[in-house]
């Protein structure tokens, strides 16, 4: 009787620890909720959810479209709480949606988490592999990385994304100036000078003008 008292009171113990791991506070700060498992509470809470949305929109997808829009206006307000939670919410409620994933990889990037940002824009690209602006992401993340770590395999990833992203949108001088750049950095003159030319045809402002004040000295 006092083994069966002692396992009852282990047990128990166990439990309520478990419940407590289980019920991590902050979960929606994290992409996809940090992967971690849902309390009884949380999964209510996504149950309510669930409830209010099936009232409101035709279907799921629907509203992950209307949540992901949200959370782009709080990324741009820099919100970025905000704008985690309600890529969190599209996410729950479409999980293929590619933009969901390119809002998770923006979020990590803007917290200069670079390097965990890439899975994310990888996922997203694997859903919709023509979205130069997610191919551009990329390429960002990319080059934060080459700048803290030097190391030219991020630099020639970043300049592989950035010209997947100029072959979707061959006119934006965004994209072609970020190759100038990238060019500048690899010391290749006569590529920076190719994708400088290319950007001051489309608009001479994108090119920073130290940078073209470097290339001539060059």
């Amino acid at each position: 009787m006092y083994k069966l008292l002692q396992l009852t009171f282990i047990c128990s113990l166990f439990m309520s620890c478990s419940s407590a791991q289980e019920c991590n506070e902050g979960i929606n700060l994290l992409p996809m909720y940090g992967n971690a498992p849902k309390c009884e509470e949380q999964i209510k809470a996504d149950e309510k959810f669930f409830a209010f949305i099936d009232s409101k929109f035709k279907d799921r997808k629907t509203a992950a479209l209307s949540s992901v829009q949200s959370g782009w206006n709080y990324f741009y307000k820099n919100d970025l709480e905000t704008s985690m939670k309600r890529f969190n919410q599209a996410w729950l409620l479409d999980s293929l949606n590619a933009d969901v994933y390119w809002g998770f990889g923006n979020l990590l990037g803007r917290k200069n988490q670079f390097e965990a940002s890439i899975p994310y824009f990888e996922k997203s690209l694997k859903l919709s592999p023509n979205n130069p602006k997610v191919h551009e992401s990329m390429a960002t993340s990319y080059g934060q990385l080459f700048v803290a770590t030097k190391k030219t395999t991020n630099l020639n990833k970043a300049i592989e994304s950035l010209k997947k992203a100029n072959s979707l949108d061959k006119n934006n001088a965004r994209i072609l100036a970020q190759l100038t750049t990238a060019y500048f950095y690899f010391n290749q003159k006569d590529s920076a000078n190719k994708y400088l030319n290319l950007t001051d045809k489309i608009d001479p402002k994108a090119i920073n003008p130290e940078l073209r004040a470097l290339l001539k000295k060059k």
